[in-house]
């Protein structure tokens, strides 16, 4: 019995492994500036070659790839992805409501790399530090919540300090009880998020939990965690969009790191539906 057990577990690890760096490789993909430098590679190679008809379009994949590098830069295009999967979560509990839960479950993602950690006295939250600071404000208004962090290393190559320890860290130096906070580090994926996250000791996912992560983000977790066996409900955080956004907006960081952004998260809600996972 033992050995089909081990086989099964074997295949699950091999499995989260692939979606972990199918993950990775699409992440790369859906990022506008990869395009661009994929259509500047093309031309290249087109007007490397002597004949009038290469060089024309080489010419024309040249305009080709500046007009993705400008367009991406424009906010309203990549806002109105966004806020189809921010809008739905606008709303989060009354204070009244939030009494009845047992719990909150903070997803990773929001601390600086390992590397940006080391041999410096101050903790690092990237633009996602939402996630981490909400749940302060939501213990110390409700005294019987506890607190359970979910979060590996998502770096492909990063074998430094686990984005669980260093919220550990950041937790402690806030003055969370440890008593309070419990901390999952070995997921790398919001599947293994909900399911690592289920075993840690002390944790029950049929009680009432909230579920903290970003707003563009939160869909796809919700899902996730539910088809997992949470009882969950969405607290979302760092929301990219308001209700609208001005045609004169325009920023060539700011858009090309929101339509990646949506382009992953609309590819990885498709891809977990399509295996199952949410």
């Amino acid at each position: 019995m033992a050995r089909p057990h081990g086989g099964a577990t074997e295949r699950q690890s091999g499995l989260a492994r692939a979606v972990f760096f199918a993950s990775k490789l699409l992440l790369f993909l859906t990022h506008p500036l990869a395009w661009a430098a994929a259509l500047m590679l093309v031309a290249l190679v087109l007007l490397g070659r002597a004949t009038a008809g290469s060089l024309r379009w080489g010419l024309r994949t040249v305009g080709l790839a500046l007009l993705v590098l400008l367009l991406q830069g424009w906010e309203p295009l990549p806002d109105m992805l966004l806020r189809r999967l921010e809008d739905p979560y606008a709303r989060t509990p009354s204070a009244q409501e939030l009494q009845s839960y047992d719990g909150v479950v903070v997803l990773g993602g929001a601390l600086e790399p390992s590397y940006v950690w080391e041999g410096r006295s101050q903790f690092a939250l990237n633009d996602a530090a939402e996630r981490m600071v909400i749940p302060l404000t939501l213990l110390r208004e409700n005294p019987a919540l506890q607190l359970l962090f979910t979060g590996g290393e998502g770096d492909l190559l990063d074998e430094g300090l686990s984005e669980g320890a260093r919220a550990r860290i950041f937790y402690a130096s806030l003055g969370v009880p440890p008593q309070r906070l419990l901390v999952e580090e070995r997921s790398r994926t919001t599947y293994e998020n909900a399911v690592l996250g289920a075993r840690v000791p002390g944790v029950d996912p049929a009680k009432r939990w909230l579920l903290v992560t970003s707003a563009w983000h939160m869909r796809r977790s919700l899902a996730t965690f539910q088809k997992a066996g949470w009882n969950v409900t969405p607290y979302a955080a760092d929301f990219t969009t308001g209700t609208n956004t001005p045609w004169t907006a325009y920023s060539m960081v700011r858009g090309s790191r929101k339509w990646a952004l949506a382009l992953h998260e609309w590819l990885g809600l498709w891809a977990y539906q399509l295996v199952g996972q949410a």
